[in-house]
């Protein structure tokens, strides 16, 4: 098959080199968003006198019929091809003729590649802070649903103070809001647009990249030419803030997998969410969190695959960057599918709220108001501590509870102990008492549900305003 760009050659690609460069294999998820540009390029070009009008007009037709049959999975594709680009542009020749060539004018793979990008990742972007809102919205109605139920706080993995399950959740609705931010912080420099660049110096044909940008709806333009063809910054960052939310849903899973174990049994996950062994009847298998907790490590991957990849490239494009597609395709549809996973997870939950309790009550849990209880009274914390533990000790080596031991009891280890101490140790009380900004008390949770409530009401304008924006392009393009 004769190449776009073979004038310059003698000989055909050798069939082993055209299977190791091609791209068009996993490069074809860029049809729509390539069709978009062209789109946006050719109309560029027609307004400003490159092409004629019936030229740009004819070519648009075309390039909407491409469309048409890609989303009716008529076309199809084969390594000969090259890429993605390529391939569009040969459809066009035969629809069309030797007009289809005129659309590349001014333009190279080089900023073209780039533009698909750009346009690519900032519709998933829009996509995906739609599934962490909706997960966080799942985490945040179980947590209202649950508001009561006391659990033991843990540090090091053990059994620290009590607290309530709502503000665990909330935890994770905090780690996903900050997830949501810096996906949405990271929009100007998403929508930013490259093209114009060509090759890397820029073109000699009087471009109007304003008017490009503006149909596309980019918020600005690369500056320097150079730059527009070389940076992968944007995907780097999508791919930084993606491993955090792989990070974040790992650290759920990893308690979601210990909760429903026989011996923390805090939860049960729904039958729907779980797979059985093949030789144990028994087993109820918690896969989803698994699979999820195990995933996270392909996302690492390629942050660190792209990274390595763009730390010795020069300036300005090198085929070296062809390597970032797979790794940002692979870890776009490995939060796609993790996310929505995890919602119907989230809403499917069901809550041990007696297994919690129970936990909660045989953990020595109140012996922190037991030493606050002394500081009150003027103990030197450090003094009290020591007295308490001194006192855990004690519970401990005669399998008793703080809350069970009698006032003469207490008053041996330190004669501040009064008749009040007894309802000192009530976990609910202890709960409810933590009510400095941030804690756990059912007031302060009520209002981190507030909080985040209003967070989320944000990002959902943020999300409609963006799908906004990315239909109207749509809508102007495809209805030429």
């Amino acid at each position: 098959m004769n190449k776009l760009w073979d004038g310059r050659f003698t000989k055909f690609t050798k069939p082993q080199v055209e299977a190791f460069t091609a791209s068009i294999s996993f490069d074809r998820e860029l049809a729509d968003v390539d069709i978009l540009g062209s789109l946006a390029h050719v109309h560029m070009l027609g307004a400003v006198g490159i092409l004629t009008l019936q030229e740009a007009k004819e070519i648009q037709k075309g390039l909407i019929q491409i469309g048409e049959r890609l989303s009716e999975e008529k076309i199809s594709f084969s390594v000969a091809d090259e890429d993605i680009h390529m391939k569009i542009e040969n459809e066009l020749k035969m629809i069309i003729g030797p007009l289809a060539g005129k659309m590349h004018t001014a333009r190279s793979r080089n900023d073209q590649v780039a533009l698909d990008l750009h346009l690519y990742l900032r519709a998933k972007i829009v996509g995906l802070v739609d599934l962490l809102q909706d997960l966080s919205q799942a985490l945040l109605q179980k947590a209202k649903e649950n508001l009561g139920i006391i659990m033991p706080g843990y540090t090091h993995l053990q059994r620290a103070q009590p607290i309530l399950f709502a503000h665990h959740l909330l935890a994770y609705v905090a780690m996903f809001q900050r997830d949501i931010e810096r996906l949405t912080d990271s929009w100007p420099r998403v929508n930013q647009l490259p093209l114009g660049a060509c090759a890397l110096a820029g073109t000699g044909f009087p471009i109007d990249r304003k008017l490009t940008a503006a149909i596309l709806k980019f918020d600005s333009l690369y500056e320097n030419s150079i730059d527009a063809v070389s940076d992968r910054d944007f995907c780097v960052e999508f791919l930084a803030a993606s491993a955090l939310i792989m990070t974040h849903l790992s650290r759920l899973s990893e308690e979601m997998i210990l909760w429903c174990s026989q011996e923390f049994a805090f939860i049960e996950l729904d039958d729907a969410y779980c797979t059985g062994s093949s030789i144990m009847p028994q087993k109820k298998n918690p896969d989803v969190p698994e699979l999820v907790r195990g995933k996270t490590g392909r996302v690492y991957g390629s942050l660190f695959s792209l990274l390595t990849m763009l730390k010795g490239l020069p300036l300005a494009y090198n085929k070296d960057l062809q390597e970032d597609k797979e790794a940002l395709f692979d870890t776009i549809k490995t939060l796609e599918s993790s996310l929505s996973v995890y919602k119907g997870l989230i809403e499917t939950l069901h809550v041990r709220s007696d297994k919690m309790l129970q936990a909660a009550e045989e953990g020595l849990l109140n012996a922190t108001e037991l030493a606050d209880y002394l500081a009150v009274k003027g103990v030197p914390f450090r003094e009290a501590h020591a007295i308490v533990g001194k006192i855990v000790r004690y519970c401990l080596d005669s399998y008793q509870k703080l809350e069970g031991l009698s006032l003469e009891q207490l008053q041996y280890f330190s004669p501040l102990f009064g008749k009040d101490v007894v309802a000192m140790l009530d976990l609910k009380r202890i709960v409810n008492t933590r009510d400095s900004q941030g804690g756990t008390s059912c007031n302060q949770v009520e209002q981190q549900f507030g909080l985040y409530a209003a967070m989320l009401e944000k990002t959902g304008a943020w999300i409609a305003a963006k799908e906004k924006l990315l239909f109207e392009v749509q809508e102007t393009l495809l209805s030429q």
